[in-house]
């Protein structure tokens, strides 16, 4: 049994942007536990100490965000198939005084698709544009979800050539000028770039003409909620998965190993975090 007195957190560089102190004080709230979730700021140079101290420090795990998932793989005790093939964690806890960690993007991902495009891992064929930290873990999802060729679409192609000689042969990798041709025949089409995130105005959106009709379209960014690809993808009567439910989903699997209890991503959780994005716009 969990004790209540159990603390976690989540730390980054910065950091007073992040959801997850809120959702997961929704969880600690609605459940009735007594637990604590903190945001901690810690620079890259005190990351390895904070990690390796957060069992004295009272912390049972907590969650691990940019700019040190990669580093933190480098120090926990044990991880996880998925983020040895993802290489990096988002996740730790302690177990018997071992620091344990696992990637729950990939989860999230798919738990995100499951709720709001049912049906969805039936596709076959899959563009993801971008060849960063987080295409890694959408590439695992869909290749576990049974999807058996995925295009990796990316301004550098040499970016996208090590993460299709890392995942396989079911994942190539093409450069930017070749995104309509791989579009024609795509089931679904997900974005892991920061073009149309709030306050980036570089980048430019593929045009979305070739997709087919039945084509779904997700963007991992959720602010805006609906991103200008979004937008596009609707205005074509595509069916489209904003990145929201990701960052819901993906706490869950923490939560649960930290407090001990289940929570659920709720449409009262989703409807506190967009109130939350709104006033903070």
């Amino acid at each position: 049994m969990v004790e209540a007195s159990v603390k976690a957190f989540v730390c980054g560089h910065p950091i007073a942007h992040s959801r997850s102190p809120l959702i997961h004080g929704h969880w600690l709230g609605s459940l009735g536990i007594a637990g604590r979730y903190e945001a901690i700021d810690v620079a890259p140079e005190a990351f390895g100490d904070f990690l390796r101290g957060i069992g004295p420090a009272g912390y049972g795990g907590g969650n691990i965000t940019i700019p040190h998932k990669e580093a933190a793989f480098a120090i926990v005790d044990a991880h996880d198939d998925a983020s040895e093939l993802i290489g990096a964690i988002n996740t730790v806890w302690l177990d018997d005084g071992r620091l344990l960690a696992t990637n729950t993007d990939w989860s999230g991902f798919s738990a995100n698709l499951d709720e709001r495009a049912p049906g969805w891992a039936t596709g076959r064929r899959a563009v993801v544009l971008g060849a960063g930290g987080s295409a890694r873990a959408i590439l695992f999802a869909l290749l576990e979800r049974g999807y058996r060729e995925i295009r990796v679409v990316n301004r550098s192609i040499e970016r996208a050539r090590d993460l299709a000689d890392r995942f396989g042969d079911r994942v190539t990798a093409h450069g930017w000028a070749a995104v309509c041709e791989v579009l024609a025949d795509a089931d679904l089409l997900v974005n892991t770039t920061p073009i149309g995130m709030a306050g980036r105005q570089d980048g430019q959106l593929p045009d979305l003409a070739p997709l087919p009709s039945s084509a779904i379209v997700t963007d991992i960014v959720y602010v805006p909620l609906e991103t200008p690809l979004l937008s596009s993808a609707r205005a074509r009567g595509l069916a489209t998965v904003d990145g929201l439910g990701m960052l819901l989903h993906q706490a869950v699997p923490g939560f649960a190993r930290w407090f001990g209890r289940t929570p659920v991503v709720t449409p009262e959780l989703r409807a506190l975090v967009i109130a939350d994005m709104e006033h903070h716009r």
